[in-house]
């Protein structure tokens, strides 16, 4: 066995400071480190101090959205401002020279006025009742997108009610009020409370609008399949979907006015817009060749059966709008749902025809 080691002491000399790599570069001092830093390994062709410059420079302020201006509203209420004083004017001196003419005149002249004016208010009380109805049909849609987002309970209960408030006029719903009534309280989460709701209530509304949808598209595709003119099917292609649009939103529980009406369209027409349902392009002729319908029907007719897919976008998009509640528990309805049964009317309609011609 070797022998243990006696104790000894030794000598550890410091290790020499390292000379700057460049010219008028001062040599770093020791310091002590804090566990809490953490190590980075950085690549050599980075410079972390000129990194960290970059780091601490002020981000660049933020750009709000642009106003819009306000030019065009001032121009109108002063343009609607001076035509009202001029017929009010108008209407005035009209009924001072019929007063002149003969008394039992002007009495008719005020009389007729008076009505005028009592007619124009109960007129813009409706269209204002009816944008009212819009905005809370809009405002429910929105309000159960948040409920479903944040799961909030009390959120969706709300919109429960608001929803059933809505279409309480309606019968077809009477069974899904009831459900959804009976089942309100057994169930916790929010976001399954307005798929509860949707599932019970809409899905009769549903099944309504997709028959007026198919039968907007059914009466496109043969009144223009069999017009001579294409300024004419333009005309009823407006024609039914201004129609079409207006029923959807008479069903879900909207009944716009006049000027309802206008504003519903600018939304179809921006839902398109924002989707790109509205150009029919070549995903729909795909699925025209893919049924077979360019083989089975004449020219005319396939042009009409395109106009009818057309309409059934337009259709499917007022759907969405006039809907006071998103597509969450329900699968959205697509072109090809009413695909199959326009092709089925379509070919059955050409031999009609065939079987009249022989």
């Amino acid at each position: 066995m070797s022998e243990p080691r006696k104790p000894a002491a030794f000598r550890v000399d410091p290790e020499p400071v390292k000379a700057p790599r460049h010219e008028g570069e001062t040599a770093r001092k020791p310091r002590a480190v804090a566990r809490s830093q953490v190590a980075v390994v950085v690549p050599a062709e980075i410079d972390v101090f000129e990194a960290g410059e970059d780091e601490a420079r002020e981000p660049p302020p933020a750009i709000g959205p642009r106003r819009r201006s306000r030019l065009g509203a001032t121009f109108l209420a002063a343009l609607g401002a001076l035509v009202s004083l001029g017929v009010g004017l108008w209407t005035d001196r009209l009924i001072r020279d019929l007063f002149e003419r003969a008394e039992w005149l002007g009495w008719v002249a005020t009389a007729a006025a008076a009505i005028a004016v009592l007619t124009l208010i109960v007129i813009l009380g409706r269209e204002l009742a009816a944008l009212m109805r819009l905005a809370s049909v809009e405002k429910i849609r929105l309000r159960a997108l948040d409920a479903i987002a944040r799961d909030d309970a009390k959120a969706a209960r709300n919109v429960v009610a608001e929803l059933t408030a809505l279409v309480s006029g309606k019968p077809e719903t009477a069974a899904g009020r009831r459900a959804v009534a009976d089942l309100k309280g057994e169930i916790i989460d929010g976001a399954n409370l307005v798929r509860l709701a949707e599932a019970e209530i809409l899905v009769p509304l549903d099944a309504e609008a997709k028959v007026l949808i198919l039968d907007a598209a059914k009466r496109v595709s043969i009144v223009t399949a069999v017009s001579p003119r294409a300024l004419v099917d333009v005309a009823y292609v407006v024609f039914e979907a201004g129609r079409l649009i207006r029923r959807l939103a008479e069903l879900y529980g909207g009944r716009p006015g006049t000027l309802g009406f206008f504003r519903l369209a600018r939304d179809v027409l921006a839902h398109l817009a924002v989707t790109g349902s509205l150009a029919a392009g070549d995903s729909l002729v795909q699925q025209l060749v893919g049924h077979g319908l360019a083989a089975r029907l004449s020219a005319k007719l396939g042009e009409g059966v395109v106009n009818g897919m057309m309409t059934a976008r337009i259709g499917i998009a007022a759907m969405e709008t006039a809907r006071p509640l998103p597509f969450s528990a329900v699968k959205r309805p697509g072109v090809s749902d009413f695909l199959s049964a326009l092709t089925t009317f379509a070919t059955r309609k050409e031999s009609g025809e065939n079987a009249s011609q022989n």
